[in-house]
């Protein structure tokens, strides 16, 4: 990993935190609202209570299904950055993306790469970097769910296989 992809993603990280807590002081509040609505006992206070038991858990899914997401995207980055197998950093605008045309060039070798082996998720990994650089985000997120589930199914063969 580069001092600069470093840097971003320690920043990444904080902002993840930062943003999580924030969406956790908002399932503690909405929690306690909730309840305080349906012991209201007013058939407005019950349904705006049972909403907000909706919304609260839903954002408590939402958190927990992104950060489970994002620490796995995390080791699985570790995991192939200390096998040495991150795909060349592309050169990056005054702001510190990379350079569209650049990532644009990139692309090719890394839907080839998952092509020659659909199997291999540090190859939908690079895939899923590939098209975060190219600032295709829905895409981005596809590959790299695609390459947790075969790096998790990885895992489970390997612990089965023991």
């Amino acid at each position: 990993m580069t001092e600069r992809s470093a840097a971003r993603s320690g920043t990444a990280r904080t902002l993840a935190l930062v943003m999580a807590a924030a969406l956790a002081l908002y399932v503690v509040v909405a929690g306690g609202l909730a309840v305080g609505f349906l012991l209201s006992g007013t058939p407005l206070g019950t349904a705006v209570g049972l909403a907000l038991v909706v919304f609260t858990l839903v954002g408590a899914w939402a958190l927990a299904r992104e950060l489970v997401f994002g620490i796995g995207l995390d080791r699985a980055v570790r995991e192939l950055d200390a096998a040495g197998g991150m795909p060349q950093p592309l050169p990056a605008t005054p702001s510190g993306r990379a350079d569209r045309d650049a990532a644009e060039r990139a692309f090719p070798v890394a839907k080839a790469d998952v092509e020659a082996n659909p199997d291999a998720w540090q190859s939908w990994l690079r895939l899923s970097m590939a098209y975060d650089a190219a600032r295709d985000r829905k895409r981005a997120r596809m590959a790299a769910r695609k390459a947790l589930g075969l790096r998790r199914m990885r895992e489970t063969g390997a612990q089965e296989a023991r």
